[in-house]
């Protein structure tokens, strides 16, 4: 809702004899800084003799009725002329009853459409100056946006300039928009004309709203470098054009007042000089519509004042009629009042300030505007006679100079050993409070480009991303993108999508993305460790070979005629038989197997061509394998070797059993989103719909998490940070596998930064002189506390312990046992067999058994008895007929 507030100046003859005038004056509501000057101007422009005195009313101004009482009021008060504001809705109403009752009408709003006679526009027209400009730049395609409710006057005279040149104009309506969906509706807009490649765009639109729609451009990253914006008002430096100056986008526009001018740079000094409190505005800069009231007040003032001189007769006497009246009665003495208006020259906070026959502003001058770096800049005027003249060619200068001189503000993250703060952190200020990596290399850039800077820890910890549904950047970049920071100096990754927005330096540090798991237990060496060197598939075929080889050796030497002979008896006994016998049993081809598997030998051998053949190829096969086996023992028995889970992405991308994840609003992160690669498109997939989320606020949350979880949890960062962490206390986790991408850290400034040229050379300067490499050695491995790798692994290398060659030991003692108990077996066979023999107790055969196996003999003189075969004697003689 608007209200107006009516200011009623009398004129009449008080005791004094001092005249003044009665004036009404609408002032929409939230106009208090034009009010405040309309104040200023009533005091600064009256004179003792002349005077000004306010009578104040309060109205709707959006609403026609509350309007027309609030005029028919007024005019029966006896009004001589109304000064005010008014909107699309109220405009007519106004000029209406002003034409009608011939009650002059002196408004800073936007110029109305038509010839009116009682209506003094104070805002110049901005038609020439924006047709001149967009011909200047050369624009041949751009879309036009423009408030409805400022009339479609300037609109109508693009396009008809359009038709003319040929120019490919979108026009686009942003006056009916709802306020409670506008940020969306602007953002929608933006989007469209992005499609549409409209990248040159003009905002016809009051000050106001050209501030919600920018908030909206730089929210969505459409305020970089390839846009070229030109606001179509008068009050170029009237909006807070800070977050989107470093941008790197163009941004034209128009200034009526030029603060440069003496007149102007005067009255700043009293606007500055006055209270708040009692002039609500006063306490910013004076925007052109309050400089146009601060004029309004001056012209009516000269006009009344030379009414006045001239005696005039301007008198109403008795009652001024109804504005409603039918016919209506219109004032006599208003043609004068306007006549007088219109005669007015003076120069003002516009500047020259001039009138045609129709109350519109002639001869008048406005600045020509572009932001730079370094704020709003002059670049040339425009004038009714000269058209658009520049003043400064170098539209797009690389203003370097002045940078010295000011505190540079380096925004940074906390992230060990980047950046830390001290143990005593609270016994320093400002920069000393920190230390680290970035730390140093901030004061290194310091010192090349010969500034002075502050660091700044970013407010919500985060390196920096677009939210995919309000496009806003959050962390680093959008404090560089916003205007909050000049500089970032931290471990910021340089993508494609940051590159768009802001500028990298070269990068200081290359790195990728790396796996971080919890450090596996070191596997404790088994009671079979000694089997390791091969594999269990090779071991079985051993057993195979073994087996297969020693019946075919048997086969060979049953076949063989050379393997089977006739037994020699001893020197004069008779052969026992003429039966002939072979050596190589099945028994005593397994035990020539294995004594040539043990490299041992054995006391027969081969005596066939075939039998030595396989003897030949298993001799060979086994130096072989007992070679290889002894190569691979040492390095198995010596060193503790850790087993790892997962050595690499896709052994992560195969399972479910253990959770991963990466930082949020991080470039990891945007990398796992973006790709088209399968491997990580699949993991991708996995992670945001990971519940719990795999995601983590911070890096240290992450490694926290690792350490926590008990092996069910990888976390996927930077390479470099992996390394660090793996050298930190308790040292225990560890990277696994290659890097997944290769890129890099850089320094990042705003777009059209000054400081980007600077920094990019002090980085390859530090770079080329070893500076670089130096910082990583000393916070990466000097100060680490879980020394080098290399050291660690002489450390694993050491003397054999018991537990690495137990299960020898366990072999032995077990094959001793078995012997023993495969001895007993025999013994009580045998004693079996001799008890049913000599038809004697089972019991005294063991006992006779048993004494020979310790004594060696059986008889008491513990000698064993021999038999002796004589000629003629018959086989079946046994020692007990001996005897």
């Amino acid at each position: 809702m608007k209200l107006v507030l009516v200011v009623t100046l009398v004129w009449h003859e008080a005791l004094c004899g001092s005249p003044s005038v009665q004036i009404g004056g609408l002032f929409p509501r939230g106009a208090d800084q034009e009010y405040s000057a309309f104040r200023v101007g009533m005091v600064q422009f009256g004179m003792a003799d002349f005077r000004l005195t306010p009578h104040i009313d309060n109205l709707e101004v959006a609403n026609s009725f509350a309007v027309t009482n609030c005029f028919c009021s007024q005019f029966s008060r006896g009004v001589y002329a109304i000064f005010g504001f008014y909107d699309k809705k109220s405009v007519n109403t106004i000029t209406s009853f002003c034409e009608t009752l011939h009650v002059s009408f002196i408004t800073p709003s936007f110029p109305a459409e038509g010839m009116n006679q009682f209506v003094l526009q104070m805002r110049p027209d901005i038609k020439g100056p924006l047709v001149s400009l967009v011909e200047y730049y050369k624009w041949d395609k751009f879309a036009y946006l423009y408030d409805s409710d400022r009339g479609l006057s300037t609109l109508q005279v693009i396009l008809d300039t359009a038709a003319e040149k040929k120019w490919v104009v979108t026009a686009i309506n942003v006056g009916d928009l709802k306020d409670e969906r506008k940020d969306e509706a602007y953002r929608s807009l933006f989007q469209d004309l992005e499609i549409r490649k409209e990248r040159r765009i003009i905002l016809d639109c009051e000050q106001d709203k050209v501030k919600d729609i920018m908030e909206q451009v730089i929210t969505i990253g459409r305020h970089v470098k390839g846009y070229h914006y030109i606001i179509a008002n008068l009050g170029f430096v009237d909006g807070d054009l800070s977050k989107i100056q470093y941008g790197g986008a163009n941004v034209s526009g128009f200034q009526i007042v030029d603060f440069d001018d003496p007149v102007v740079t005067k009255f700043d000094q009293r606007w500055e000089a006055l209270e708040e409190k009692e002039y609500p505005g006063a306490d910013t800069r004076i925007r052109y519509t309050s400089a146009l009231t601060y004029d309004a007040v001056h012209v009516m003032t000269e006009a009344f004042r030379f009414l006045h001189k001239q005696r005039i007769d301007m008198s109403r006497r008795g009652n001024s009629g109804d504005c409603l009246a039918n016919p209506a009665v219109p004032w006599a003495q208003g043609v004068e009042i306007e006549r007088a208006l219109k005669q007015v020259r003076v120069d003002g906070l516009t500047g020259n300030i001039q009138f045609d026959q129709y109350g519109k502003r002639v001869n008048y001058s406005v600045t020509i505007m572009e932001l730079k770096n370094n704020g709003p800049v002059k670049i040339g005027y425009w004038n009714e006679v000269d058209k658009m003249v520049v003043t400064k060619s170098d539209l797009y200068p690389n203003e370097t100079m002045g940078m010295e001189n000011k505190t540079v503000i380096v925004t940074t993250i906390l992230e060990a050993p980047y950046v830390m703060l001290k143990k005593n952190a609270e016994l320093f200020q400002d920069n000393d409070r920190y230390e680290g990596y970035c730390v140093d290399l901030a004061a290194e850039i310091a010192k090349h480009c010969g500034i002075r800077y502050q660091l700044r820890i970013v407010g919500d910890g985060k390196y920096g991303a677009r939210d995919a549904e309000t496009k806003i950047w959050n962390g680093m970049v959008g404090e560089l993108v916003y205007g909050k920071a000049d500089i970032a100096v931290a471990p910021l990754t340089i993508t494609l999508v940051r590159e768009e927005v802001i500028d990298f330096s070269k990068p200081f540090m290359s790195l990728g993305i790396s796996i971080m798991i919890k450090k596996p237990q070191k596997s404790k060496p088994g009671v079979f460790s000694f089997l390791d060197p091969l594999a269990y598939e090779i071991w079985m075929c051993i057993v195979f070979a073994y087996i297969g080889v020693s019946v075919v050796l048997f086969l060979v030497s049953r076949f063989s005629p050379y393997e089977w002979t006739l037994e020699e008896p001893e020197d004069g006994a008779l052969p026992l038989t003429t039966e002939s016998t072979n050596e190589f049993g099945i028994f005593n081809s397994l035990w020539f197997s294995l004594g040539a598997f043990m490299r041992q030998g054995c006391d027969i051998s081969p005596r066939s061509l075939s039998g030595r053949i396989v003897g030949g190829v298993w001799w060979f096969f086994t130096l072989i394998i007992i070679s290889s086996y002894t190569a691979n023992l040492a390095a198995f028995l010596t060193v503790e070797r850790m087993v790892s889970p997962i050595e690499s992405a896709e052994d992560l991308a195969k399972q479910t059993e253990i959770a991963y994840g990466t930082l949020d609003s991080g470039s990891t992160k945007e990398f796992f989103r973006r790709s088209k690669i399968a491997l990580f498109d699949k993991m991708w997939q996995y992670m945001k719909s990971a519940e719990p989320s795999v995601f983590v606020k911070k890096t240290s949350e992450g490694v926290l998490r690792v350490r926590k979880s008990k092996g069910k949890y990888a976390y996927l960062l930077e390479s470099t940070m992996n390394e660090y962490i793996e050298q930190r206390k308790p040292c225990d986790t560890m990277k696994v596998g290659g890097n997944l991408d290769s890129k890099g850290y850089g320094i990042a400034t705003p777009k059209g930064s000054p400081l980007r040229v600077p920094v990019n050379l002090a980085v390859l300067k530090l770079n080329e002189q070893g500076t670089l490499d130096k910082m990583k050695n000393k916070w990466w491995y000097d100060k680490g506390e879980c020394g080098f790798k290399d050291s660690t692994n002489k450390e694993k290398t050491s003397a054999l312990s018991l537990s690495n060659v137990a299960g020898v030991f366990y072999i032995l003692v077990g094959g001793l046992g078995l012997a023993m108990m495969v001895a007993l077996v025999e013994f009580c066979y045998k004693s079996r067999a001799e008890a049913k023999k000599m038809k004697m107790k089972f019991t005294d055969a063991m006992r006779s058994k048993a004494r020979l196996s310790i004594t060696g003999s059986t008889g008491e003189n513990g000698r064993v008895p021999v038999a002796y075969l004589h000629p003629g004697l018959p086989m079946s003689l046994s020692m007990t007929d001996l005897s």
